[in-house]
């Protein structure tokens, strides 16, 4: 019973930093400037999801880590704003300004998707605790 539990939890914890992930790349879609204050378009981030050996369930069952958050190496969405602080001031994109190329429906689903399968990893977790707190009623 307690191993449901384990897989559960790295689920959780496995959709919150992807929660995480889709909640800066929205919050950072018309960021035109990189940590250094340099023009530069926001990459999106995504996690990479593994199954984690550490945690082992009945059946050959195993949990899941986060492996690594990915940065997307993807062109910018150009947009001509010749007076915009930020606009290119050279080159082929002269007047052009750079922002991120996130798809807000894509980020918007995949929020929902993750949100689903954090509610069903806590359905396991809730259901988890009700048989084991029965067991422990039949056992008494």
């Amino acid at each position: 019973m307690l191993s449901a539990l384990d897989i559960s939890a790295s689920g959780l914890m496995a959709q919150r930093t992807r929660l995480t992930a889709i909640a800066n790349n929205i919050a950072n879609i018309s960021t035109t400037k990189n940590e250094a204050g340099q023009p530069e378009a926001y990459q999106p981030r995504f996690p990479i999801f593994e199954a984690d050996e550490n945690v082992r369930g009945p059946h050959g069952a195993v949990g899941v880590k986060v492996s690594s958050v990915e940065v997307a190496q993807i062109e910018p969405r150009w947009r001509y704003q010749p007076y915009h602080p930020d606009a290119m001031q050279n080159g082929p994109h002269q007047g052009y300004v750079a922002y991120p190329n996130i798809n807000v429906m894509t980020e918007f689903t995949d929020a929902l998707e993750a949100t689903r399968a954090y509610e069903a990893n806590l359905g396991v977790i809730d259901v988890t605790k009700e048989i084991v707190q029965q067991t422990l009623k039949i056992l008494a």
